[in-house]
């Protein structure tokens, strides 16, 4: 890659326009010294395969893929990731130099990152995590703590069928809860984590009460708009340690960057700021 090669890439989405991801990847551009650009790609679904299509056309050395593409983006790619096929959806594309597209999926470890981040003692096996929602993100999570050694994972959501559909993609150790009885399954339970848009701004807070939390569970939230949900601010009431979205959103964008740009970067205490000031 020559220095003199101006890179482009960026996030494609349905809206985009709250994304962190332009203000996380340009800062690091300039930190780095590079020449290049991360932008935001707004593309409605109609328009995914001809976008996707044309990013060697464009230039770019890739994109992020965010809300609604990371399942549907799967079907463009020339290779699918072996992390990217369990989870089965696709978050990060790589323009290879033949112009192939390899897609990948970095959500799962990003999550563990910020747990890690969160709590440098976090390990996934010390007991049951139950996850809120069905979502890609939270198929994300799921695998990543089912590799990580999770003896359980509580799976709720409105809809019960995409629940099951968790339990039979990944066995035994997934336990599909009644909506109904989402508040009691939280009973012994280490790692609660909120993987729905409930909580966001413009959105209803989570329907959820904590009373049968443990003391010591950790509660996580994929959002970051706000930093602190309603549910993380209940949770900090009661004395939970907390981890909310951005150090996900954070840690996913470090190997999409690295693969973009030729520079693995850090998250530092001067991104962190840049990115809170964007709120």
């Amino acid at each position: 890659m020559s220095e003199h090669r101006f890179i482009l890439a960026g996030v494609m989405g349905w809206p985009v326009a709250h994304t962190r991801s332009p203000a996380i990847h340009n800062h690091w551009i300039a930190a780095h010294g590079l020449q290049g650009a991360y932008v935001p790609l707004p593309v409605q679904p109609a328009n995914l395969e001809a976008a996707i299509r044309g990013l060697a056309a464009l230039g770019f050395a890739g994109c992020n893929i965010t809300v609604p593409h990371k399942v549907s983006a799967m079907a463009f790619m020339d290779e699918v990731h072996p992390a990217a096929q369990r989870v089965e959806a696709v978050n990060t594309v790589v323009v290879r130099e033949d112009g192939s597209l390899l897609g990948t999926n970095t959500d799962g470890e990003g999550y563990l990152q910020s747990l890690r981040d969160a709590d440098s003692a976090w390990r996934a096996d010390t007991g049951p995590a139950m996850v809120i929602g069905a979502g890609g993100a939270a198929r994300a999570i799921v695998v990543a703590l089912l590799d990580e050694g999770a003896p359980e994972l509580r799976i709720t959501n409105r809809s019960p069928e995409k629940a099951q559909a968790f339990r039979d993609a990944f066995g035994n150790r997934v336990t599909v809860v009644p909506w109904s009885e989402r508040n009691t399954a939280m009973a012994g339970v280490s790692l609660l984590i909120n993987t729905t848009t409930q909580g966001m701004y413009g959105q209803p807070p989570l329907d959820v009460v904590l009373d049968d939390l443990p003391a010591h569970a950790m509660v996580s939230d994929a959002v970051y708009i706000p930093l602190e949900t309603p549910l993380l601010l209940a949770a900090r009431l009661r004395g939970h340690r907390t981890v909310n979205g951005l150090g996900m959103l954070l840690n996913q964008a470090r190997p999409g960057f690295n693969a973009w740009f030729g520079v693995m970067p850090q998250i530092t205490p001067e991104l962190v700021a840049a990115v809170h000031a964007t709120f």
